[in-house]
């Protein structure tokens, strides 16, 4: 505490003087940095979208935001009625706002520097109660909660070793220009804010309808679900709550007007438990900055930087300076071929319920070929995870076939090598269901089993009846 302290003494000196530190770089450093080194021993803090006039740290960042208010107000009962859910739950509030303060900051400047009203910095208490871990049942992610596919649609990677919908930066740029888009479509932010929740394509068909009809094509004039109904004036009644907390009876905790973190350049592959460590922040709140981190590893060519508290970023540089030790005990490993977990954990020296639970495959499941998996990281090994893997690498899995016994009868001549033909099984396995060697002669009439998926133990008996037939005839 006393650090962070004097680190926002420090910022108001340098904003109110004008002098610059070398350790902080530009005296206009925004809420993020980015480095553009390469190495651990160069890690700096840099710069990443500065506004070009400083935040006024003589009021708190709720203030900002009532400064930047845009759009035209909604007075509707439904309003009231979330203004007074709101004003009842004082402890809601408090976890919210608390979890807030770790984001707003960054929201606001991206909404600044595109001129787009400082309301949509509250959407994320509406979306997600400022979780960017959340989860949605209908399978959207985030604290701006996109679905997988309007997520891919603007860019935000979906893959084995994180989740972009859960990025702080890259989810609130993709939200930001996802709204920005609605708005251009509609000329309206109450049904732009309408189509981000129910899509485009429903606001759209509830227009024409109107239209039509000869009916107004106003928010409130529109057909449309419950949760969309509800969905502004649940914005509405938390602009209000900012706007006026006294009215309302709620207490809202003092957010500085100050970045809360920087970004900076991760040099390697790195454990997340030892960058918590070198950055000397709490687990849980180094995933808090970095939500999209689902994984005990982070590869650095899928993400080249990562998000520390304001005090913190200049604690890693100096301590990963001075570490001489591994950084990183998981790597990815690629799926040469469709395999068993069992197979596949006996590759890479793990138990299959260890890499099971790492890679979080269900039971009866396979792994198909040029799946990408989290393996324990050798000693000697040197090289981190290439961009292709780390970037682009997916698990995916198949239905293991519920295998059962079928008998069959050798008929005259027959060998293995003929049996396992006729069945499509290799000689391998014939042989060691059947407790033979592979030279085996077989006698006519013989019982042998085979090992079939229940789909496959029709053709099986039909084929060799019918291959019989053929052959007798």
């Amino acid at each position: 505490m006393r650090l962070r302290t004097f680190s926002f003494c420090l910022y108001a000196l340098i904003v109110l003087t004008g002098h610059v530190s070398p350790a902080l770089g530009q005296v206009n450093t925004p809420a993020v940095a980015n480095t553009g080194t390469s190495t651990a021993a160069d890690l700096e803090a840099d710069e990443l979208d500065s506004p070009d006039i400083q935040p006024d740290i003589s009021i708190d960042l709720w203030e900002r935001i009532r400064r930047g208010f845009g759009m035209q107000d909604l007075q509707i009962d439904l309003v009231q009625d979330r203004e007074r859910w709101y004003a009842q739950r004082p402890d809601y509030i408090q976890r919210m706002t608390a979890r807030s303060s770790k984001y707003l900051y960054h929201i606001v400047e991206e909404l600044e520097r595109r001129n787009m009203p400082s309301e949509l910095a509250l959407l994320p208490f509406i979306e997600s109660a400022f979780n960017p871990q959340a989860v949605s049942s209908a399978r959207a992610s985030g604290m701006w909660q996109f679905m997988p596919r309007t997520g891919k649609d603007f860019d935000l990677k979906q893959n084995a070793f994180r989740d972009d919908r859960r990025d702080v930066l890259a989810s609130t740029r993709a939200a930001l220009d996802y709204l920005q888009k609605l708005h251009a479509m509609f000329g309206d932010w109450h049904l732009a804010l309408a189509a981000y929740n129910w899509g485009e394509g429903n606001v759209s068909k509830s227009i024409t309808r109107n239209q039509r009809q000869g009916a107004p094509v106003a928010y409130t004039e529109l057909r449309m679900p419950a949760e969309t109904r509800l969905y502004v004036p649940k914005l509405q009644a938390m602009k209000n709550v900012v706007a006026n907390p006294q009215a309302l009876g709620v207490t809202l905790p003092s957010i500085p007007n100050h970045p809360y973190f920087q970004a900076v350049r991760l040099p390697r592959d790195m454990d997340v438990a030892l960058i918590a460590r070198l950055a000397e922040v709490p687990v849980d709140d180094f995933k808090a900055l970095n939500p999209s981190a689902h994984r005990p590893v982070m590869l650095a060519a899928g993400t080249p930087r990562i998000l520390l508290p304001w005090d913190n970023a200049e604690i890693f540089q100096r301590n990963t300076d001075k570490y001489a030790g591994r950084l990183a005990s998981w790597t990815a490993w690629v799926a040469p071929k469709t395999m068993k977990v069992s197979e596949a954990a006996q590759r890479v020296g793990m138990s299959e319920e260890e890499l099971r639970s790492i890679n979080k495959i269900p039971p009866r499941m396979l792994i198909k070929a040029g799946s990408a998996l989290l393996v324990p990281r050798s000693s000697k090994q040197v090289a981190d995870v290439s961009t292709k893997v780390a970037d682009n690498g997916q698990l995916t899995l198949t239905p293991e076939q519920v295998l059962r016994k079928q008998w069959i009868k050798a008929r005259k001549g027959d060998t293995l090598a003929l049996v396992a033909k006729r069945y499509k099984v290799s000689v391998d396995q014939l042989a060691q269901w059947n407790n033979l060697s592979k030279s085996t002669q077989l006698k006519n009439g013989q019982k042998l089993m085979l090992m079939v998926s229940g789909k496959a133990r029709k053709s099986v008996a039909g084929g060799g009846r019918h291959k019989h037939r053929k052959t007798a005839h």
